[in-house]
This record gives structure tokens, sequence and C-alpha cells, in this order.
């Protein structure tokens, strides 16, 4: 994959909008969706996936149904910024399943992490286990009392 994005036209876009809200679509059904042969399609989702746009395909899961009902933003100062403390830290972070996205961003904060946990109970554990040895300067929760909407498909623009 390079730096230079891959340049998509609108049936790539429309590939892609359809994928991101079904997919488990099967590529005859994208292929008359977008009005392609099946070649035609498979050859476009191949060069997608090659050139690193797609990236995999997963099912989504209801965190509730699961009795995961808390999620909670977990924001991050630390007084470390060397490689060393740094790729230290991204393991811990790794190693904690509840965690489902990690960033390390710019402002007040050097990280945000985004944890789904049964509960306070829940997050409690993984906060204890997050914290443990690491010398962190800050670290605060949000809880997220309703989800409006989440995974929200990307479009151009």
């Amino acid at each position: 994959m390079n730096d230079k994005p891959l340049e998509l036209d609108q049936i790539d876009h429309q590939i892609l909008s359809h994928l991101q809200r079904d997919g488990s679509l099967s590529q005859r059904d994208l292929a008359e969706r977008v009005g392609l042969s099946q070649n035609a399609c498979w050859r476009r989702l191949n060069r997608l996936s090659e050139a690193g746009v797609l990236r995999g395909s997963r099912a989504v899961i209801d965190p509730e149904a699961l009795g995961l009902g808390l999620t909670v933003i977990i924001m991050i100062r630390t007084r470390h910024h060397d490689d060393a403390w740094a790729r230290r830290f991204r393991a811990r972070v790794e190693s904690l399943p509840q965690i489902t996205e990690f960033h390390r961003i710019g402002g007040e904060w050097d990280y945000m992490a985004k944890a789904v946990t049964t509960g306070m109970s829940g997050y409690d554990a993984l906060y204890k286990r997050l914290i443990d040895g690491m010398d962190l300067e800050r670290v605060t929760g949000v809880f997220s009392m309703e989800t409006i909407f989440q995974g929200r498909p990307l479009s151009p623009g």
C-alpha cells in the first residue's frame, strides 16, 4: 500500500457504501446493486482489497446481548513520551480485550480508549489492570448513557 489514496469512481463508492451497510452481501447481489457483471465486480473488489481500502469483514454484535452494558471513553495523560514506554503502554492496552478502540491524540490528553464492559465493577477491574505499574499522570472515564449511532459508514465528503 502506498501513501497516495486510490482514486475511486462512483461505482467504487457505491460498492463501499453497500458493503459498509451489509458486509454479508454475496458478490452476485453486490454486482446487481451497482450494475456490474460479477467478474467486473470481483475485479473491483480485488483492487480495493489490494490497495488496502477494504480491510476484512466483521459481524456487528450487540454488546447488551452479551451483558456488556457499559461503554466508557477513557482519557489518559502520561508523564512519559519515549518510544520504550509507549510500546509498553500500547502492549498493555492491547492485552485488555474490553478496550475496543485506542487512539494517540493531540491536545490536552495523550490517549483516548473506548471500552465496553459489564458495568461499573467491570470498568473498575479494567481500570486497575490498565494503570497497574504504568505511572500515568491522569486517567478519567466518561460514561456513555446512550449510543445514538456508531459504525457510521465512511463517505467521501
